[in-house]
């Protein structure tokens, strides 16, 4: 919890307008005389770090489960089709009603989606299905792009993923998602256990692997949906975070959820913080590009992570 105090502050003083810690301190308890640093900190950097933080706890929880469900370590949203699911279903929302802000319902509509396609497809092998899944519909957000390709620089942040621009509406539809699903999920952890034994073990201790499935599975997918309408379908958060956590504690999902959670805010927070950081020089094209999306900086630390998983499994 003190590493993610830490970020919070950082990120409340760090910025093109700099603020001193204590000017920071003084807006949140209310004791700043100055209007402008109240408006610079409370209606933009404060979203932003705790939608950062929230997002990632939820993708976080979204891939421990998922991993769960298919007993495959390297499952996570973005490789099952549901981050992807989710990310059409705001492209859709946005080229068919670009003013109704329908965007987070659609968000849900197309993760809710993709989840029951993966579960119906994937009976045998949801892993498989997942991936398949992933691709097809990244292929139908393409298609959709290259018909329309208007919308490009909105739909950008949903396909990589971005916290840039995050306001209080932002944060208002995320954390009400955030304190049922996040308990929901802790709920589960003695069921996660059992599921991850097999389902003659399971239906042993009493566990109907079917339903148990099916809840954990609905629990992802909301989380997901959640954390991509708030967030964009950053990538790897929900296979990093898992992993730190069981090469730390093993697989009691006791233990297991809510570290991947806390691991999962502390991820994206940081990759955020780094992403807003940093800059890159174009040539041709003037002055450097600042404030990369934090979906390129988690892509950039998680597919190597993900190919050294692959070559460790392999082994």
């Amino acid at each position: 919890m003190t590493c993610i105090a830490g970020l919070v502050i950082l990120h409340l003083v760090s910025g093109r307008s700099e603020l001193e810690t204590a000017e920071v301190i003084r807006v949140l308890t209310g004791t700043s005389e100055v209007r402008a640093h109240e408006i610079i900190v409370r209606n933009y950097r404060l979203p932003r770090v705790l939608v950062g933080l929230v997002a990632g706890a939820l993708l976080a929880l979204a891939g421990v489960l998922l991993q769960a469900v298919m007993r495959n370590p390297l499952a996570e949203p973005s490789t099952t089709g549901v981050g992807s699911g989710a990310a059409l279903g705001v492209v859709v929302s946005i080229l068919v009603l670009p003013a109704s802000g329908a965007a987070p319902l659609a968000s849900l509509l197309g993760a809710a989606c993709a989840g029951l396609a993966l579960y119906l497809l994937g009976r045998r092998s949801l892993a498989v299905a997942g991936i398949l899944i992933g691709a097809v519909l990244s292929a139908v957000t393409s298609l959709l792009l290259v018909v329309d390709a208007q919308p490009m620089g909105v739909v950008l942040r949903w396909l990589i993923g971005s916290l840039n621009a995050r306001t209080t509406d932002d944060w208002n539809r995320l954390w009400p998602w955030a304190i049922v699903l996040i308990p929901a999920g802790l709920l589960c952890a003695s069921r996660a256990n059992a599921l991850v034994l097999g389902d003659a073990t399971s239906t042993g201790l009493g566990i109907r692997p079917h339903r148990t499935r099916m809840l954990l599975l609905a629990i992802a997918v909301l989380a997901t949906s959640t954390a991509v309408t708030a967030a964009g379908a950053v990538a790897f958060v929900g296979l990093i975070a898992p992993h730190a956590a069981r090469a730390a504690l093993g697989g009691d999902h006791r233990g297991l959820i809510p570290v991947s959670v806390i691991g999962g805010a502390v991820l994206l927070s940081a990759a955020d913080l780094l992403a807003f950081s940093a800059s890159i020089d174009i040539p041709g094209n003037g002055p450097d590009v600042s404030g990369l999306p934090v979906g390129a900086v988690t892509a950039l630390v998680g597919a190597p992570y993900l190919i050294w998983l692959i070559r460790k499994d392999a082994r």
